[in-house]
């Protein structure tokens, strides 16, 4: 069924908004995926802020050319492909894809767009490995608190230790009186 100039136009103008609004763009094969699945995809996309849209292949590359992206890798088009825009985290989209094609073999992480650059298969994959930004802020704390946690417990076993002499030495003084 073919669709109408005008239909065109406004999922240009849809995909156009997303793209100049998203922090990341991430591009997926979707071949072999039943509605079902893809129903599932979308929700847990969603959870995570990020929008899954599926047009024309024509219709993205007119939209990203639009929204200043110059040219799109080949690679990240190949097949039926969707886009998973990122709009608040420029990794939930990359990571929510890939923790999904874990279960869903049929989908496929292509490549991904960020910070106005392309990324390739490969990229995108480390980028979708990255942990969370609650993980890495963790870590982070972890490690700033950890010379504190040993000072801290240096200073209680030196405080424990002179504790220990007082005390023999208070027992001493005690048993040579009697």
């Amino acid at each position: 069924m073919a669709v109408s100039k005008q239909k065109k136009e406004e999922v240009i103008a849809e995909l156009k908004e997303l793209f100049a609004n998203s922090k990341s763009v991430v591009f997926s094969g979707y071949k072999g995926v039943s509605v079902k699945d893809l129903g599932a995809l979308r929700s847990k996309l969603r959870k995570n802020q990020v929008t899954f849209k599926v047009a024309k292949k024509t219709l993205i590359k007119i939209a990203a050319k639009q929204a200043g992206f110059k040219d799109l890798p080949d690679e990240a088009l190949e097949g039926q492909v969707g886009a998973a825009f990122g709009m608040n985290d420029e990794v939930a989209a990359a990571k929510t894809l890939f923790e999904f094609s874990k279960t869903n073999e049929s989908i496929k992480l292509l490549g991904a767009l960020m910070e106005g650059r392309n990324l390739s298969k490969e990229e995108t994959l480390q980028l979708a490995k990255i942990p969370s930004r609650e993980e890495l802020l963790a870590r982070l704390v972890g490690s700033m608190k950890s010379p504190i946690s040993g000072f801290h417990g240096t200073l209680y076993s030196l405080l424990r230790s002179f504790v220990g002499v007082v005390g023999a030495y208070k027992e001493k003084l005690e048993k040579g009186n009697n």
